[in-house]
């Protein structure tokens, strides 16, 4: 099949996990897939031009996209969450009219920012892939046909780190376990969450806590007095490595509309190179997680503070859960259980439209 991925930015989070891993494993299946990224990126403008004539050369790119799906003979357009971060679906309007099939990709609560914008959306598509159980619930009240297709991992690329010779977290922090979070800079306001925990654990525990990040946003206006914190600069060609320095890692969320639809990207991601994580019982961190098996979820400051300290104090019960953990992404969150699911979900879709 020939297929047009319309996406938010080679550096977006949801074009990385959700858009590109796909089009890479259908080419090496013999299909053929054309990837066209938002210019400037969806959430991004260019300074030296200003904000306006930055939008303007997006919908100029993005109109020329309307004339590839028309003339290009694809059987289905991805659209990834929106073509533009605003009220306007005029454009995806004229993509409806030419594109055979359209598949609509969300991984988030965009649509409470937009919601006319997105029940309009929903409307136009012939399917919609939803990144997890609550989104599809929310899809299903506009459109019957709806899939979940979980944010997946690429386990080729997120490989556990060896458990002998001792670990490089090991030589690198002298022996400490380290507790750490990945994320955007924008996200760091969630440790708040955790700080008294780790406070109150730092006067017992020797650990480090690693924050990972594109910078330190609010970082050093959080609480964590007396906490070892260690900044490290995020880079997207080695985030599935840096992470190997973790022992423990973390996902503290408040428990807000926004939240509740996200995906568990980074609980993933954690799990998936074999170590436990700990996380709040938010949206799908619930359906992730089997408590106490391949991590915990905690709720209040106690149940973070005793879930990270059993972690901290026992290297065999985190070699156990990271195991456990490692399992759960490989049968139900790995690229390769869930592209059948996709392919066949899109596939049908097709097939429908040729038939009708």
């Amino acid at each position: 099949m020939k297929f047009l991925f319309l996406t938010s930015g080679a550096h977006v989070p949801s074009t990385r996990f959700r858009m590109l891993p796909l089009a890479t494993r259908l080419r090496e299946q013999g299909h053929t897939c054309h990837v066209s990224h938002s210019f400037p990126e969806k959430y991004d403008h260019f300074p030296k031009i200003g904000f306006r004539p930055s939008q303007w050369l997006k919908r100029l790119l993005r109109r020329r996209d309307v004339l590839r799906a028309r003339w290009g003979g694809y059987d289905a357009v991805i659209l990834e969450r929106e073509l533009f971060d605003n009220a306007s679906y005029d454009v995806e309007a004229a993509l409806r009219r030419v594109a055979r099939t359209l598949v609509l990709d969300i991984d988030d609560g965009v649509f409470l920012k937009f919601p006319e914008k997105f029940r309009q959306l929903l409307d136009m598509a012939d399917l919609v892939v939803a990144g997890n159980r609550l989104l599809a619930e929310w899809a299903s009240a506009v459109n019957r046909n709806v899939v979940i297709i979980p944010t997946c991992i690429d386990t080729s690329d997120y490989q556990p780190r060896p458990v002998t010779p001792p670990s490089d977290s090991a030589r690198a922090t002298g022996g400490r376990p380290v507790i750490g979070w990945m994320g955007t800079s924008g996200n760091i306001a969630y440790l708040r969450e955790i700080a008294g925990p780790l406070r109150s654990l730092a006067a017992r525990h020797d650990f480090e806590f690693q924050v990972i990040a594109g910078d330190r946003g609010m970082l050093d206006e959080l609480p964590l007095e007396g906490v070892n914190v260690r900044f490290r600069p995020w880079k997207p060609e080695s985030e599935s490595t840096d992470i190997l320095e973790f022992d423990i890692g973390v996902m503290p969320l408040s428990d807000d509309p926004w939240s509740r639809y996200k995906c568990g990207l980074k609980l993933l991601q954690y799990m998936a190179i074999g170590i436990p994580g700990v996380a709040s019982p938010v949206g799908v961190n619930a359906d992730i997680i089997s408590q106490g098996i391949d991590g915990f979820l905690a709720s209040t400051a106690s149940e973070w503070e005793t879930a990270l300290a059993e972690l901290l104090a026992s290297p065999q019960r985190r070699q156990q859960m990271g195991t456990a953990a490692r399992q759960t992404v490989l049968g139900r969150y790995s690229l390769e259980v869930n592209l059948p699911r996709w392919l066949e979900a899109v596939g049908q879709t097709v097939r429908r439209a040729c038939d009708a």
